[in-house]
């Protein structure tokens, strides 16, 4: 792939067999694709570092007989170097590393620092770069996480927030252990979770152990949150102390992204399934949810969706937005397709069909 022009859209999808670029113009009618980037290997993440002189693509990847390491690309994916003695808990952890699920590059304030959750639950830092990573004991060694529990997809630390005005608060989602905040650049946590369902669990409303499916921060409000969980859409408008149920209106609790608008905090998109029990769009209707106030009243949108027989999966990492005027929206389903509109939900288009199933998307504009 040559280096995009400014003005660029560049969508970076993580699938089941390598990760694909697609990119565009400004105005999103036109697409180009390139990859399959790592064939044989899954692509759990793939994001976009704006930072520094070049900006570098960040791929999290795994192989049943080579593991998992984070791997980067500082030439739009010519090529790709890896980490250096990969991503480890330290030995005193009892615990070795399944999978990367999320990368997050740190703020502009902070060059060459990144986040990466992985699985088992667990949060490790880098500050050169990408080329080693280490271990955020506060959170991997945390009081608690004897008692946290796996979700179907397993214990998976996959949502990392930095707060762009602090920086020495974070926040962490981890399914099925819940939100967890510091105020000291990751010494201490503390679950975040009051409000927020836990159905399966006995008692309903724990301290932790909820299984959060994915949250986002709202631009220019870091105390304004929203999540996706097991059990409801939620929204905490003081940085996490409590959370409001906003799931009227839906056609159900679950579901697994959450889209934020990128430049107003009331704007959300969610992509609800039937249940847990059966992962899929109710009555074969693929419909998208729009909120323009915060939760409290849910648009469905369908417009040039498939909205009979399809009965797809969206995954927690396969849902973004791009910050064009009229922001875009993305999402990739597990049978290979990516939709999006750039009209705000006015109107869906396929942008691709026929990948292998979708695991991340992130959208980036040049």
């Amino acid at each position: 792939m040559t280096n995009p022009k400014k003005g660029s859209v560049v969508v970076l999808v993580g699938t089941r067999k390598g990760a694909f670029l697609l990119r565009s113009d400004a105005r999103r009618k036109t697409w180009s694709v390139d990859g399959p980037h790592f064939k044989g290997l899954q692509v759990h993440h793939c994001i976009l570092d704006p930072r520094g002189e070049r900006p570098a693509v960040f791929a999290t990847t795994f192989s049943d007989w080579w593991g998992a390491d984070i791997q980067r690309s500082y030439n739009w994916g010519r090529t790709w170097k890896r980490t250096k003695g990969g991503v480890r808990y330290q030995k005193d952890a009892k615990l070795s590393v399944k999978c990367v699920w999320h990368v997050r590059p740190a703020r502009p304030s902070e060059p060459g620092v990144l986040y990466a959750g992985v699985d088992p639950a667990g949060l490790f830092r880098s500050e050169d770069g990408g080329v080693t990573w280490h271990e955020v004991r506060g959170l991997n060694r945390h009081p608690t996480r004897s008692r946290w529990t796996p979700g179907a997809g397993g214990l998976t630390a996959h949502t990392i927030l930095l707060d762009p005005a602090d920086a020495k608060r974070m926040f962490v989602a981890i399914s099925a252990a819940g939100v967890f905040r510091t105020e000291d650049g990751g010494k201490t946590w503390r679950p975040r979770n009051k409000g927020t369902r836990a159905d399966f669990l006995p008692n309903k409303f724990p301290e932790f152990g909820q299984c959060v499916h994915k949250m986002v921060m709202a631009p220019g409000v870091p105390d304004l949150l929203y999540q996706q969980n097991h059990c409801g859409m939620y929204r905490s408008e003081n940085a996490g102390d409590t959370w409001t149920d906003i799931s009227r209106g839906l056609p159900s609790r679950f579901g697994f992204p959450i889209a934020m608008h990128p430049r107003d905090p009331r704007t959300i998109w969610v992509l609800p399934l039937v249940g847990a029990e059966f992962r899929a769009c109710r009555e074969g209707c693929l419909a998208a949810y729009r909120s323009t106030n915060g939760g409290r009243i849910w648009q469905k949108q369908t417009r040039g969706l498939p909205t009979r027989n399809a009965y797809v999966t969206i995954l927690r990492e396969a849902m973004s937005t791009d910050t064009c005027d009229s922001a875009g929206v993305y999402f990739g389903t597990q049978t290979g397709q990516v939709f999006f509109t750039r009209d705000e939900g006015k109107q869906w288009h396929l942008l691709a069909d026929f990948l292998p199933p979708i695991l991340s998307i992130e959208a980036a504009f040049i």
